[in-house]
C-alpha cells in the first residue's frame, strides 16, 4: 500500500495528456503537463517547496519563522501548504487586482494576506514587492522568498519537471511551451532537456495563433520574464505543453 507522509510528497509525478482537437492542425503530437494535480492546484507548488527546504538548509530559515512573498496567489498556496506542515508563519502580499476568492483561499490556509494597490511603479513604497521587503527587515526571524530571484526556483524545475517530461516522452520531447514570468520553469525545464526550441508564451490573447506559427516556422525564441498566470492553448487546468514532430 503506497501511503504519503504528508501533502508535500505528493507534489510532481503529474500526467502527461494527448491534446487532440485543440490541436487537431498541428503538424506534431501535443502534450500538457498537467500541473494542476499538484495539491496546491499548480506548477508552482514545486518550487514553493523546493525555495524553502534550500533556505532551511542554508539557515536563512529557522524553526517558528515567518515566509513572506509577494505573489498573485498560486506561489503562495504553493507556500502555505509547506509551511502548515512545516510550522512556519506565511505572509502573502498580493496587489489588489488579485480576486477576492483568491485572497480567500490564501487565509483559509492559514496565510495573512497583505492588500497593495496595482496601480504604482515596482519601486513605489507601496508595491507588493517592496511591501514583501520591507516586511521582512521588520519582521524578527523572517525570510523573503523572493522567487523572482531566488534560483531555487528554477532548480526545482531542473530537478522535477524536466526528468518528468524525458522520461514520459521517453525522450522524444523536442519542444516545450510554457507561460513565462519568474524565468524558472522556462530555464530549469530548458537547461534539462536541451531542446531545440523553447517558446515562452506571454499573452494569452495570442497564445493560440503564436503557437501553431512556431510550430509551423521552427521559430526560437526564449525568455526570463514573469510567469503569465494563463497558461497555455485555452485550457486554465492544462499549464505545459509539450510537442513531438511527426
Amino acid at each position: 500500500m503506497k501511503v504519503y507522509n504528508n501533502i508535500l510528497e505528493t507534489i510532481g509525478n503529474t500526467p502527461l495528456v494527448r491534446i487532440n482537437k485543440l490541436a487537431a492542425d498541428v503538424p506534431a503530437q501535443v502534450y500538457a503537463k498537467v500541473e494542476t494535480t499538484n495539491p496546491g492546484n499548480s506548477v508552482k507548488d514545486r518550487m514553493a517547496v523546493k525555495m524553502i527546504e534550500d533556505a532551511e538548509k542554508a539557515g536563512l530559515l529557522k524553526p517558528g519563522g515567518t515566509v513572506i512573498e509577494g505573489t498573485s496567489g498560486n506561489t503562495g498556496m504553493g507556500l502555505a501548504l509547506a509551511c502548515i506542515i512545516k510550522g512556519y508563519k506565511l505572509i502573502c502580499v498580493l496587489n489588489d487586482k488579485q480576486s477576492k476568492e483568491k485572497m480567500d483561499i490564501l487565509r483559509a490556509v492559514g496565510a495573512e494576506v497583505v492588500v497593495c494597490p496595482t496601480a504604482v511603479e515596482p519601486t513605489d513604497p507601496r508595491s507588493y514587492y517592496s511591501v514583501s521587503r520591507r516586511l521582512a527587515t521588520e519582521i524578527p526571524n523572517s525570510w523573503y522568498v523572493n522567487q523572482y530571484d531566488n534560483l531555487s526556483n528554477r532548480q526545482a524545475h531542473y530537478e522535477q519537471t524536466g526528468p518528468e517530461i524525458w522520461e514520459q516522452t521517453e525522450g522524444k520531447v523536442t519542444h516545450f511551451v510554457v507561460g513565462v514570468g519568474t524565468g524558472g520553469t522556462i530555464s530549469g525545464v530548458g537547461k534539462y532537456l536541451k531542446v531545440g526550441e523553447l517558446i515562452p508564451m506571454v499573452r494569452y490573447s495570442k497564445s493560440i495563433r503564436k503557437l501553431e506559427f512556431l510550430m509551423k516556422m521552427r521559430y526560437i525564441h526564449t525568455s526570463l520574464r514573469e510567469l503569465v498566470r494563463i497558461f497555455c492553448l485555452r485550457m486554465l487546468t492544462l499549464t505545459l505543453l509539450i510537442y513531438l514532430r511527426k
